[in-house]
């Protein structure tokens, strides 16, 4: 005869791995959430400075310049280095852009665990959308390159609603385009967290992104170290 004990421990296994999850979208932001895209945004960044006798940013100094689009990234690199940045700005930008274009996805990929994360989502009905600050003809082609355009029923650059996070707009943009629903988003930064907080949505920061300060003093719902928290995360959400 079967062990009842033995029964109901599986039974309550079974349960817990069945729990529905409660939303209908789960939203990424792109850079340092997503995809680990700093040596491909360094080398780009460090090239065009190159183009001014500017020395280079290591990878992890660069890091920290992302968060609202190429525009900011270069200013804020031009600002460390001792530079006036509105004076050499537009001198650099077509540079970068040049190169950026050229070279997306060298060493661009998922951070570890999301691939799976992703599938299991999908697997439970729920859609997947992006919303980035990176424009439209950087984002999609990057998407593109790695394989994973068909993972997503909305994908919302930086210049797709003509503001960037965190005002809420590129978020319920990227909601509308997904189908609506109740949604989390997932992100690294300040950008990210409020951006989800000012549009209404639940929000998870992640620590292993472009992080300026602890995701915790960001102040998001939860965090994730790995994308395999994610899925069991949402599962039981919001415990």
């Amino acid at each position: 005869m079967p062990c009842l004990a033995c029964i109901g421990h599986w039974a309550k296994g079974m349960g817990a791995a069945m729990t529905q999850i409660p939303f209908d979208i789960v939203g990424f932001d792109l850079d340092g959430s997503l995809l680990d895209t700093s040596s491909d945004l360094a080398a780009a960044v460090n090239h065009a400075l190159a183009s001014v006798d500017v020395p280079p940013f290591s990878v992890d100094e660069i890091k920290r310049f992302v968060g609202r689009g190429a525009k900011t990234m270069l200013a804020r690199a031009l600002a460390a280095s001792g530079h006036d940045a509105e004076a050499m700005l537009n001198q650099i930008m077509p540079t970068f852009f040049a190169y950026y274009a050229d070279n997306l996805s060298r060493h661009t990929a998922p951070y570890p665990g999301l691939m799976g994360a992703m599938e299991e989502l999908r697997d439970s009905g729920v859609r997947l959308a992006i919303c980035t600050n990176k424009v439209e003809r950087f984002t999609l082609p990057l998407i593109e390159q790695l394989g994973m355009t068909h993972w997503f029923a909305s994908i919302i650059g930086g210049d797709t609603t003509g503001v960037l996070k965190p005002d809420p707009a590129p978020i319920h943009a990227m909601i509308a385009q997904a189908g609506g629903g109740r949604c989390v988003f997932i992100g690294d930064t300040i950008n990210d967290i409020a951006g989800a907080r000012n549009a209404g949505v639940a929000n998870i920061a992640v620590s292993f992104g472009f992080i300026e300060c602890p995701p915790e003093e960001l102040e998001p719902d939860a965090v994730i170290d790995h994308f395999d928290e994610l899925v069991p995360l949402l599962r039981n959400w919001p415990g």
